[in-house]
């Protein structure tokens, strides 16, 4: 394992990190001005800034005087302020990635400016692509004061720091404003060769035109800032192709030294499917037609082979595999996923549930429609088949992931434009399939269980009901309901499912994702203010800069997995549109 670097900024709790995102790639950014994270030139590709899991590659920049941090982002985007009151006056940094971001180009735009009093901030930028094993070379200064070099395959520049000087595989600067003061640094990284800089005016204008243009304000939801947040953040995970990674991150913990930690940085088509419902209940045409569209593609290309993820650009994800390097606290690297190698019944339902959801909106075009096509032959060739499940698990019946494809079955026979003969087929097709899981998953109480050999209760089993696979009234459904919230509920966090004897909280984190689905299901039996307390709970599990991972560590209120998670902003921008619709 490699020795980590001494001068490389400590690590935070996730809860302290902002995220930067264009579409094509993220940025993780730390209270002391530290971007320790970010991948170029596309979420899938190497890091180029790696100090997160103890790799070489940061670009930090930090007030010299002792400080105590804040920061915020500015309405409707991704464009965060760090502001940090020292002991001398007030400095703030005006950080993102120019946006909309281009393909092979990220340019990383921080404008330091001092607020109150005079202002003195040190930068270090220590690019080193390979997760740390290229460091920076070629390094030149022009006679403009502009820095260019290499590290690895890409080109770098950096403008707005003439005064720096070399330190080895870096560049240092001490930047000295008066009060009032500013100055802008702009950072290229590119896989091409660089065209003309641009001016750092002009790159913020256009990226704060592209963040306008992309992210109204939903009028009427609950939490409606929060809401117009989670969009953004949809919006910045989201590339050209209309795939949203998982998450910007691998390798974060979801539990010290357990061993669960994950490359999330592809596009799971049960996620894709999420964003796009929450998209449709949200009017946000740009992210619905961005996953339709990119799971139409899929599943016209593999049919009933469509796996359960693939990059960003559409192609296969990567073997697993493991990195020299020191990890997170409490975790280990990896890159890949073995999701690569799983069959995933659910997701064919989950792409009609999505397709539906556009019909019904009159955005579901000829290849849409082929698409839905696809995926009920698949449910029909497939759905006695044992799956890994939306847990990822070993392969089995699994109650969830029949139901969920009965669900997609209804709702696009329901949906506008599909003809009554086959509209009849598909629901007879998902009636056979509720009966087949109720002659096998159906618990002696009365509610569903997860498996035929595995009687326990999961949260995942509220979502078919959610739905559609079956009425709200149904006794399986509010039978399920209660047992839900008495065996995995606890102080308005959910659990996913038992993992053993232990309490809840001493295997795993609440699931917040599964927090925002208990909101809706009792939306759905008209408790609203159950619902709100289950909104609301969950809404507050995020950190300062408002973004949610995959799990909540309630005993230390911190969070846990890889950041931010997209189908936890897309389930809290689901559940505030539809909270809010009947208020």
């Amino acid at each position: 394992m490699s020795t980590p670097d001494a001068t490389a900024p400590a690590p935070h709790a996730l809860r302290d990190y902002a995220l930067l995102a264009d579409g094509h790639r993220g940025a993780l950014l730390g209270p002391r001005g530290d971007i320790v994270w970010m991948c170029a030139p596309a979420w899938h590709d190497d890091a180029v800034f790696a100090a997160l899991i103890g790799g070489t590659g940061w670009y930090a920049v930090t007030p010299a005087a002792p400080f105590v941090w804040g920061g915020y982002y500015e309405p409707g985007s991704l464009v965060w302020r760090s502001r940090w009151t020292t002991t001398g006056g007030i400095v703030e940094c005006r950080e993102a990635l120019a946006h909309p971001g281009e393909r092979h180009r990220a340019v990383l735009l921080r404008r330091i400016e001092a607020v109150h009093g005079d202002a003195r901030v040190e930068v270090h930028l220590r690019p080193a692509a390979g997760f740390g094993a290229h460091p920076l070379r070629e390094l030149h200064r022009d006679e403009r004061g502009t820095w260019t070099g290499r590290t690895g395959g890409l080109h770098v520049r950096l403008t707005g720091a003439p005064d720096a000087r070399p330190d080895g595989a870096a560049l240092r600067a001490t930047v000295l404003l008066e009060a009032g003061g500013r100055r802008d640094l702009v950072l290229e990284l590119s896989d091409r060769p660089l065209p003309k800089p641009e001016p750092a005016d002009a790159l913020w204008r256009s990226t704060e035109a592209g963040w306008a243009d992309c992210v109204p304000d939903p009028v009427g939801a609950m939490g409606q800032r929060d809401a117009r947040h989670a969009h953004a953040v949809l919006a910045g995970l989201t590339g050209p192709g209309g795939g949203t990674v998982a998450a910007a991150t691998t390798s974060l913990p979801e539990r010290a030294e357990q061993g669960r930690n994950y490359d999330y940085r592809y596009v799971w088509i049960r996620d894709q499917a999420y964003i796009g419902q929450a998209a449709a209940a949200a009017g946000a045409h740009e992210l619905l037609d961005g996953s339709v569209r990119f799971v139409t593609a899929r599943l016209l290309e593999d049919g009933a082979g469509m796996a359960p993820a693939y990059t960003v650009t559409g192609s296969a994800v990567p073997d697993q595999r493991t990195l020299d390097l020191p990890g997170y606290p409490g975790g280990f690297d990896v890159v890949g996923n073995h999701v690569n190698r799983q069959f995933q019944l659910d997701v064919f339902g989950e792409s009609l549930l999505l397709l539906a959801a556009a019909a019904r909106r009159d955005r579901l075009d000829v290849d849409g429609r082929l698409a839905a096509l696809t995926a009920a032959d698949a449910i029909a060739a497939r759905h006695r088949e044992p799956d890994a499940g939306i847990w990822e698990l070993d392969a089995d019946r699994w109650a969830h992931s029949r139901l969920i494809c009965a669900a997609g079955l209804r709702a696009i026979a329901a949906a506008p434009g599909t003809g009554r003969a086959r509209a009849a087929h598909w629901e007879a097709l998902a009636d056979l399939i509720v009966a087949e899981a109720c002659a096998d998953c159906l618990h002696p109480s009365g509610r569903w269980q997860r498996s035929p050999g595995r009687a326990g209760v999961d949260a995942a089993l509220l979502l078919p009901a959610l739905r559609g696979a079956l009425p709200a009234g149904d006794p399986r459904t509010t039978a399920t309901l209660r047992a839900v919230r008495r065996n995995l509920g606890r102080d308005h966090y959910l659990y996913r499912f038992r993992h053993d004897r232990r309490p809840l909280e001493d295997a795993e984190g609440a699931f917040l994702l599964c927090g925002f689905v208990m909101a809706l299901a009792e939306h759905q039996q008209h408790d609203e203010v159950e619902a709100v307390r289950w909104f609301e709970r969950n809404r507050a599990a995020c950190g300062p800069a408002g973004l949610y991972a995959e799990e909540f560590d309630v005993a230390q209120r911190q969070l846990r997995g890889n950041l931010p998670q997209s189908f936890v902003h897309a389930l809290l921008l689901e559940a505030a549109v539809t909270l809010a619709s009947d208020r």
